[in-house]
């Protein structure tokens, strides 16, 4: 009979990697052949840690808040009718570019930038967006490092130090320009200076708000496991930037956040890294 912490692992295995997920992290970790990044990069400790769970949320409210990014993931990405696949799908890129052979990266790399290169469209403000546009690839790119960074830093196994992080972010730069990002940051204090540079083109649409309404209060989990998404999304919450949860209304609340929500994550991330291990296998190297 499986045991708990099986039953555990392979749910949460099955709703992030989907039902091929298992063949296809054979195929990542098996297939011989050069990588992007060999197993002493930052890059493979960040996007193997527990802590995913929790950046990947804070990631998706970061990025809403541009009206370009939001606009394409509303009207294209089909976040609210498939959220599960969505997440599936993000899962298997960062797995094929971070783990996958050089080939098979190159692969996945081309068939976004497929996707991207037919997303197009109007917001209700009239503006025009194109996923593929480097400057709001770019704007992307930027929050998810920025919010992988963060989360590995809290709630991370083994906390990189300053150059660990500096070569983390040097790692993502080499997926993004792959993906049409020109010039993205390579250490952490270029970094927060892209984020600050894209500050005068943020703010929170109705749909952006829509989508923090649905990611914090509408989670696509059965009743059962909601108070465990709960303590994610609020964890995720406690990363964001002030200016960002000034922008979703999302109050900041120090005391709380210090004595409930940062314990409750690094609980959540303990027990998500003991379910999950046993699934793991030994990248080759």
């Amino acid at each position: 009979m499986p045991t708990v912490r099986e039953q555990l692992g392979q749910a949460l295995f099955r709703r992030v990697a989907g039902p091929d997920g298992a063949a296809t992290r054979a195929r990542i970790h098996h297939t011989p052949g050069p990588r992007w990044f060999g197993p002493d990069r930052p890059i493979r400790t960040v996007h193997g840690d527990a802590s995913m769970f929790i950046g990947g949320l804070s990631a998706l409210l970061l990025q809403s808040l541009h009206p370009l990014a939001m606009a394409a993931v509303a009207g294209h990405s089909g976040y609210r009718g498939d959220p599960w696949g969505r997440l599936q799908r993000t899962s298997a890129f960062l797995a094929v570019t971070t783990y996958g052979t050089a080939a098979d990266a190159q692969r996945a790399v081309d068939h976004v930038r497929g996707i991207h290169e037919r997303i197009r469209g109007t917001t209700a403000a009239g503006e025009p967006y194109h996923a593929a546009d480097p400057h709001l690839l770019g704007w992307v790119h930027a929050a998810e490092t920025d919010s992988f960074l963060r989360a590995h830093e809290r709630y991370g196994a083994r906390p990189l130090d300053a150059a660990g992080y500096d070569a983390y972010v040097a790692d993502t730069a080499l997926v993004a320009e792959a993906l049409g990002v020109t010039d993205p940051p390579r250490d952490r204090r270029e970094l927060s200076e892209r984020l600050t540079a894209y500050r005068g083109e943020l703010r929170a649409t109705p749909e952006a708000r829509a989508a923090a309404r649905f990611l914090l209060f509408q989670p696509p989990v059965p009743l059962a496991v909601r108070p465990f998404y709960g303590g994610l999304a609020a964890s995720a919450v406690a990363l964001l930037p002030p200016w960002a949860r000034g922008m979703l209304w999302l109050p900041r609340l120090p005391v709380v956040e210090d004595l409930a929500v940062r314990p409750t994550g690094q609980a959540l991330t303990r027990t998500i890294r003991w379910a999950m291990n046993p699934l793991r296998q030994s990248p080759p190297h």
